[in-house]
This record gives C-alpha cells, structure tokens and sequence, in this order.
C-alpha cells in the first residue's frame, strides 16, 4: 500500500506518518521509484503500536524509541517487554525522601508491597519503578492531609488491584503477536483507568445509597 493508503487503514495522518519514519519510530517503506514507497501490514501494525504510546499514551518520542528497541531485543522475555513499554508511561515525580509525609508514605507502601511479595523495581526498586513513585506521591498526599493510608487501610485497594491485574492480563493475552500485546498494555493501561475510576464512583453512589439513605 502507498503512503495516502496507510494513513487511510491507520487513522493517522500523512504528515504524522512522515514524522514518524524521519524519527525512525516507523521502518521505511519498500522504495518504488525515487520518490514514492510502499508500505505493507507490518507497517501498519507499526503505526498501531506508535499510535498507542504517543497518541494514547503521552510518551515522549525518546521513550517510544526505547520502547520499539526492547520490543525487538530478543534477549528480553515478554514480561521486560511489556514493562518497558508501561514505564515509559507518564508518572508522578518521587516525593522529596526528606518530607516527614513521604516517609511516613513510604513506610506504609513499603510495607504493604514487600507483605505482598510485589516485585517493583530494579537495582534501585524504591526510585526505578514509575508506578511506584506514583503510588508514592498519592499516598504522601493522603498523609499530608490526614487521611487515613497506613498499610492496613490500602490492602483492601491492594487485593482489589490485583483482581483487575488478573483482568487486565487477560484481556492482553487475547492478542496474538508480541508488538500487538505490547500496543494493548499501553492503549489498555491509559484507557481503562477512567474506566476503573468512574465504576469505583458509581459503586460508592450504590454504597452509599445502601447506608445513607432513609427507607
């Protein structure tokens, strides 16, 4: 297929596609004549997977470059692959380690993942890991504020979070190809979440509908 035909399977637009190929986030097509290529199902399942962690995901384009680099480093199983692929998702900056509210956090969170088991890191897990960082500044937040975030009182989140986690896995396994299970836990990961979030809302309008409300 030609470039206006793979913008036109793809969704995206010409000029975004050339973008990409100058960037090397897409693989150049096979040339024809001097100025005209074709582009074939790889590349458009290419684009998908770019599409998803820029478009969807917010990744920076050095991000995606690294994220495409370890999709095809066959020295990486499919578990590197997919954790690459949601730490280059956009997360919260570490709270500063000296905030008495951040230590008290991360005492609690601390506690809670090594009671689990969670694996969350690298060399340096407490500050490699985005989504522990992230954690980490929601729960200084709720220290900071009072509420209540001691490690009893975020199992019962942590026991729910690994159900969906079941879930989400799941729904990633459904896809054949490993560049197509990575593009789905990225587009899966961003898009769910609001999904999760306004369930949790209705369900505490139900919960509270039981408990509050006069018969």
């Amino acid at each position: 297929m030609r470039l206006a035909e793979l913008s036109e399977r793809s969704g995206v637009a010409p000029a975004t596609i050339k973008y990409y190929l100058r960037e090397g986030l897409l693989p150049p097509g096979h040339r024809v004549t001097a100025t005209q290529a074709d582009y074939d199902t790889a590349h458009l399942q290419r684009l998908k997977l770019v599409r998803a962690l820029i478009q969807v995901g917010r990744v920076p384009v050095a991000a995606a470059k690294e994220v495409l680099a370890a999709l095809e480093d066959d020295s990486l199983d499919h578990h590197s692959r997919l954790g690459v692929a949601v730490e280059a998702l956009p997360n919260a900056p570490e709270p500063d380690p000296a905030d008495p509210h951040a230590r008290a956090a991360r005492a609690s969170v601390d506690a809670l993942v090594d009671g689990l088991g969670w694996q969350y890191g690298g060399s340096d897990p407490q500050g490699s890991s985005g989504a522990y960082r992230t954690l980490l500044a929601a729960v200084t937040a709720l220290a900071r504020l009072g509420y209540p975030c001691s490690t009893e009182e975020l199992a019962p989140y942590a026991a729910a979070a690994a159900q969906v986690a079941v879930t989400d896995l799941d729904l990633v396994e459904r896809y054949d190809a490993p560049a197509e299970q990575v593009e789905a836990a990225v587009a899966l990961t961003v898009l769910y979440e609001p999904v999760l979030l306004n369930l949790r809302r209705l369900a505490q309008a139900q919960e509270s509908a039981r408990r509050f409300v006069r018969p």
